[in-house]
């Protein structure tokens, strides 16, 4: 009897999609735009996190942001009320990540003529959007307190692929069982390079360290 022939359709989708990112990517650098990914578990703070950013950064770089959700436009308008950045949405149709061909589409609509830097807030979990390049230029995830200390350990490829891990929250340190020095080793662990910054996104603590990061970022980024 013949042998049932098996396809690997997963790995026909990642390698397209890669294919896909590393185009956009090359494309973005041709304009001199830079797109940081920034991926979260739900509850976070990734949207006032990045508020705070913003409002530090919108003198300094033209920017513009895609809102990312399977529905809904509540953080898209907040982000467009607090800051005056340019600020589209992006629904996945029940999907729980974006890839580079959703981000595309997402660019598409996107001023970017004279965009120095354009921040996609994915899709709000540790799983999925992990597994897929966007095209971005550099991805960056924030863990809150609350989650614990030991999210690296338990979802290693998200930790593997950021660049920096923004440890969100540290206002309630005192009241939850969060070890932020074994949480800097268990990041190393999965990755040596990524840098690890703390900060309290309610009362603007830190963020002026992930600000200057990402300046500093772009600004290389313009100029290799």
């Amino acid at each position: 009897m013949d042998q049932v022939k098996v396809i690997e359709i997963k790995k026909s989708v990642f390698e397209d999609n890669d294919k896909d990112a590393n185009n956009l990517r090359k494309e973005l650098k041709d304009r001199g735009v830079f797109l940081l990914n920034l991926m979260s578990s739900p509850g976070s703070g990734k949207t006032t996190t990045l508020i705070s950013t913003l409002n530090l950064l919108k003198d300094k770089l033209k920017i513009a942001v895609m809102e990312a959700d399977i529905d809904s436009d509540v953080d898209a308008v907040k982000i467009k009320e607090a800051t005056g950045i340019q600020t589209i949405q992006l629904h996945t149709g029940g999907m729980c990540h974006l890839d580079a061909e959703m981000t595309r589409q997402g660019l598409d609509n996107v001023s970017l003529e004279g965009t120095d830097l354009v921040i996609l807030e994915n899709v709000g979990n540790l799983v999925c959007p992990a597994e897929f390049d966007t095209g971005s230029c550099k991805n960056a995830m924030i863990l809150s307190v609350p989650e614990g200390h030991d999210k690296p350990l338990k979802y290693p490829l998200m930790f593997s692929i950021c660049d920096v891990v923004i440890v969100n929250k540290i206002d309630v340190l005192p009241y939850f069982d969060f070890d932020l020095e074994k949480c800097k080793e268990y990041v190393r662990m999965r990755n040596p390079k990524a840098q690890v910054i703390p900060i309290c996104a309610k009362t603007g603590e830190g963020v002026d360290v992930f600000a200057n990061w990402l300046l500093e970022q772009v600004k290389n980024w313009k100029q290799q």
